[in-house]
């Protein structure tokens, strides 16, 4: 019994540490941009984000989150989790990747 109980406790320890682990290998990315219509504030902030991501190696989770400020200028800012497993894409900045 005693074997038993050490087993389930080495087994629910695994478990737990291989969840924080997984957890630490994921981030939140985000991302501006700017314009003077909110839908194309909104289109620049996605896309520089995707590419960001991209840029990275990492790969998306989870919805985008998208807040904007309206003032001269709208700036909207994106952000989204993403995790490690995938490869980095060539990019030229945010804005332009291949």
């Amino acid at each position: 019994m005693q074997a038993f109980k050490f087993g389930f406790v080495a087994a629910v320890m695994v478990c737990a540490l291989s969840a924080a682990a997984q957890a630490a290998e994921c981030t939140r990315v985000a991302a501006i941009g700017d314009n003077f219509t909110h839908d194309l504030a909104v289109l620049f902030s996605h896309n520089a984000l995707k590419n960001t991501i991209a840029g990275k190696g990492l790969v998306p989770k989870g919805p985008v989150k998208t807040t904007c400020k309206s003032g001269a200028m709208i700036e909207c800012y994106s952000s989204q989790m993403a995790c490690k497993g995938g490869t980095p894409a060539a990019c030229l900045g945010p804005w332009l990747c291949f």
